[in-house]
């Protein structure tokens, strides 16, 4: 019996083209390769502001990817791409402010097992059985953000949030959650996701351990936290 797989949507491999971008970005940075690190440092001057603003990103964020068609998939549209690009931005740049001077990757693969996406994440900086309002607020107010430049500058003060506590993200789900969000009715669909997200976190019984690794993640450590600085 032959198995077919379906085309991979928009989404799919707008977050697949992420996690390579992203988990290249992480390995360098934790191994102190002054490449990323310079890369990062240039990313993080985009976060909360427009994909495009800053021309000197543009060599940075390769979206060519976009525009190759895999075997059985369609092309995208140019409203597609124009989401799919400006998704990237966000998430490259978001992820690029996470990870300043910490020194385990602050990207990781959302399991079941391991939540990672942006309700949990939230989630875990409140107190075991308590909800701490003013920062359930400030995930509701990303959700209902007017439009994409809005919702980035409301992302990165929570990304400021999780950072200074030390909490993960999964940076390619959050990639293909903005562009669900652009498309018509798509904001709907993604308040839902991390509103579960959110409800369904809970400590995991082996919090004493490391999280799992996926795919697009890397737990590398260094001990080198002075080298954003300059």
């Amino acid at each position: 019996m032959t198995t077919v797989t379906a085309p991979s949507t928009p989404r799919e491999r707008l977050a697949r083209l992420a996690a390579g971008h992203i988990t290249v970005l992480q390995r360098g940075y934790l191994a102190d390769q002054s490449q990323a690190v310079a890369a990062l440092a240039r990313l993080r001057r985009g976060a909360g502001r427009p994909a495009g603003q800053l021309p000197d990103l543009w060599s940075l964020i390769d979206t060519g990817p976009l525009h190759e068609t895999p075997d059985g998939a369609r092309p995208m549209s140019e409203s597609e791409l124009v989401r799919a690009e400006d998704a990237l931005h966000v998430a490259l740049t978001l992820y690029a402010l996470h990870q300043q001077s910490r020194s385990k990757g602050m990207h990781q693969a959302d399991r079941p097992d391991r939540r990672r996406g942006l309700g949990a994440a939230v989630r875990r900086m409140m107190k075991p059985g308590d909800i701490d309002e003013p920062l359930r607020k400030r995930l509701v107010r990303a959700g209902t953000a007017p439009d994409l430049t809005a919702l980035a500058q409301r992302l990165r003060d929570i990304v400021v949030l999780l950072r200074r506590e030390d909490i993960e993200l999964d940076y390619a789900l959050l990639a293909g959650q903005l562009y669900t969000w652009q498309r018509p009715g798509g904001a709907d669909a993604v308040r839902r996701e991390w509103g579960r997200s959110f409800h369904a976190w809970h400590e995991p019984k082996d919090s004493g351990t490391p999280a799992a690794v996926g795919p697009a993640a890397d737990t590398t450590r260094t001990t080198d936290t002075d080298k954003d600085a300059s």
